[in-house]
């Protein structure tokens, strides 16, 4: 005697014939849904994990908050203005910058030709540096150390213009450029050159489009590059908690406390539609996938209903020995609800096993292929992110298993309306 209601029983009996094992078909629609599931959950792991480790670059350089005059010029008050910001609850802390745009000759060995290209660079104190991004740990090669016309490179920058640490670098400014026009002018003879920055140490600021269009110095040297006097450009704020809705509430607080004469912006403000473009892909992936499992099901349905064709006799004995109708539906639910279940879990098994051997797959592929499927230069990362949402992934395995179990309900009522008179009958 089972222990099992006879629907269920009866179910588990249908799914395999006599003399094997399990039915085949059985087999195909279970790895239907398991595919189904796997990619869903591999899809979303990855886009979300893309999505927070972009927003975690991001912030990592640019801080969450940036706070500049609204007028042209200097910042020459930035230490009492910073005071003010760090007395705020929640905010972790505050740093000075200065953007300045120059021009950078390489001074090569003897024989070789020089590189000249267009950068930022980016002054910093680097004490206080260390309170409102990663910088300060993003040294590869050489050490951060900020003394006096000395520059910090991004790794890959260098190697594309032949720079080592401890290199000697012409750096043209603003200000160098309005000296050479000036004695242009005045006819002198003397001609003014760049001034000489050393090479100091190498970065890796985890995003192509940083490591190719900024190089760090001092805050002193920054300002000599500026030529806008003394002060800074403005001031970099970390929160405590970076989330939108924290970050526009406190964007909104320190436009109302310093007022009009600072302009206030974040970090979301400047990528907006970068981030809902990202949102909206994620959300479309989602929809879009989910039809996977839906063919699915259609599988499933398609099956079950060739199954109740098949079945018409027992189905007919059934309901002669007095089963309910609700019962016979429940048989056949029960079927759909068993393939449903382990289609569900080998696909949350076979996604998370895809997710933890993720990058291992990917570097096979392109030593296989002879390109690389997923490059740094486009996508911003070395490696193929991911992150696991437990609730995606609920959402995910919940709704996959529910589409499952309405795909039997059309075949469960076709056999609970069987009538067992004309299902003898037409035996």
């Amino acid at each position: 005697m089972s222990p099992l209601p006879y629907e269920l029983a009866l179910a588990l009996r249908y799914l395999r014939p006599k003399r094997t094992f399990v039915s085949i078909i059985t087999v195909i629609c279970i790895l239907g849904v398991a595919l189904g599931v796997a990619v869903l959950i591999i899809v979303i792991s990855v886009m979300t994990g893309f999505g927070i480790q972009l927003r975690e670059r991001l912030t990592g350089f640019s801080a969450h908050i940036r706070v500049e005059r609204t007028a042209p010029g200097a910042m020459k008050n930035w230490r009492q203005v910073m005071e003010r910001i760090s007395a705020i609850p929640g905010v972790r802390g505050v740093a000075p910058y200065i953007n300045a745009q120059v021009l950078i000759e390489t001074q090569p060995d003897a024989g070789a030709g020089s590189h000249v290209f267009g950068i930022i660079a980016r002054g910093i104190d680097p004490k206080l540096e260390s309170r409102v991004s990663d910088l300060t740990n993003n040294v590869i090669n050489g050490q951060f150390r900020l003394t006096p016309k000395s520059l910090l490179l991004p790794a890959s920058l260098a190697a594309q213009h032949h720079i080592r640490v401890g290199d000697r670098l012409d750096v043209y400014s603003v200000p160098s450029f309005r000296r050479m026009r000036e004695a242009q002018r005045q006819k002198q003879d003397e001609v003014v050159t760049g001034d000489e920055y050393w090479v100091r140490g190498l970065l890796d600021l985890g995003m192509e489009e940083l490591n190719s269009s900024v190089v760090v110095t001092s805050l002193a040297d920054g300002a000599d590059l500026w030529g806008e006097g003394e002060g800074v450009q403005g001031l970099t704020v970390m929160l405590d908690d970076p989330g939108d809705t924290a970050t526009d509430r406190m964007t909104t607080r320190l436009r109302s406390e310093l007022g009009p004469e600072f302009g206030v912006g974040n970090w979301l403000m400047s990528n907006r539609a970068f981030l809902d473009a990202l949102t909206t892909e994620k959300a479309l992936m989602f929809y879009i996938l989910f039809f996977i499992v839906i063919v699915a099901a259609f599988g499933n349905m398609s099956a079950l209903i060739t199954f109740v064709v098949q079945k018409t006799r027992e189905i007919g004995v059934l309901k002669a020995l007095g089963a309910r109708p609700a019962s016979v539906a429940l048989l056949f639910v029960g079927q759909s609800a068993v393939v449903g279940i382990l289609g569900v879990a080998s696909g949350f098994v076979l996604g998370m096993l895809a997710l933890h051997y993720r990058n291992e797959f990917l570097h096979f592929m392109n030593s296989r292929l002879g390109f690389d499927l997923f490059p740094a230069s486009i996508y911003q990362f070395a490696g193929l992110p991911a992150r696991i949402v437990p609730s995606d992934v609920a959402i995910i395995c919940g709704g996959s298993l529910v589409i499952c179990l309405l795909a039997g309900v059309v075949p469960a009522l076709r056999a609970a309306w069987l009538q067992p008179v004309q299902a003898l009958r037409n035996e």
